[in-house]
């Protein structure tokens, strides 16, 4: 009975840990995301950076291995049939590929930070083509490389750099700005001047005015004049008592004898 009930055991057992190597054999691998720029332009001759980083829920670690291929777009170039290998990573370690690019091509990334981008120097004409980038980081090595269509070209080629259309836009605000702040000053100033020259309008019309209650008072004083009698003016009037016959009897008779005649002055 008990012979009967390991044996069960056993095979349960069994069972379970056949289950569990079937489950981690058959179990999908993690995807990795790559990204690079579509499109990249460098002037014949000068340094040029091809980005590239990826993302991976995974830790990043010693196993994690970045792979930079190359394909040419011009049909006499030894690499236009198949992609050569131009860079690889691994282990922390840099391998140069091809010897066209073992001295063009430095790693300048950062895999920490997941950004396995490369510098190549100097870009030359042979260089047009397309890059592919590849990362695998176990367990995440499912994934497509990302792609990055190269154009050497001469400097005229090369479309006008952002730098100078931020610079030109920053200076024409100021312009604009300095124009307007001008216009506000001259028109304040004229606005004032004028203020001021009303003033000065309304001033000298009241200093005109004022005289006038005066001009009336002389005219009045001078009608006043003009109606006083030029002639002499005639005094007092004095009464005497005339003796005209000389004796004590006689009559004394009144009459009126003008003083003296008096001027106004």
């Amino acid at each position: 009975m008990e012979l009967k009930r390991s044996n069960i055991i056993c095979k349960r057992v069994l069972l379970t840990g056949f289950t569990l190597c079937v489950i981690l054999a058959t179990k999908p691998s993690s995807a990795i995301d790559i990204y690079a720029d579509a499109e990249v332009m460098m002037q014949n001759g000068t340094t040029g950076i091809l980005r590239c980083t990826f993302k991976s829920v995974e830790v990043v670690s010693s196993q994690t291995s970045v792979t930079w291929n190359f394909q040419s777009s011009q049909p006499d170039s030894p690499f236009s049939k198949v992609p050569y290998t131009i860079f690889y990573l691994s282990n922390g370690k840099a391998f140069p590929g091809h010897d066209l690019f073992k001295d063009r091509v430095q790693f300048v990334g950062d895999i920490n930070k997941r950004d396995v981008s490369i510098q190549l120097s100097p870009a030359q004409f042979g260089d047009n083509g397309t890059f592919f980038c590849d990362v695998k980081n176990p367990p995440d090595v499912t994934g497509t490389p990302a792609r990055t269509e190269l154009r050497v070209v001469l400097k005229e080629s090369l479309p006008p750099s952002n730098i100078f259309l931020i610079v030109g836009a920053v200076c024409g605000a100021l312009l604009v700005l300095v124009l307007i702040a001008v216009a506000a000053c001259v028109v304040m100033r004229v606005h004032h001047s004028r203020h001021d020259y009303e003033g000065c309008t309304s001033l000298e019309s009241v200093s005109s005015q004022a005289p006038q209650p005066r001009k009336k008072a002389e005219s009045g004083l001078e009608g006043s004049r003009g109606t006083s009698p030029t002639g002499p003016l005639q005094g007092p009037v004095i009464y005497a008592q005339l003796d005209h016959s000389g004796s004590k009897n006689s009559f004394h008779k009144i009459e009126p004898v003008v003083y003296a005649d008096i001027r106004k002055n």
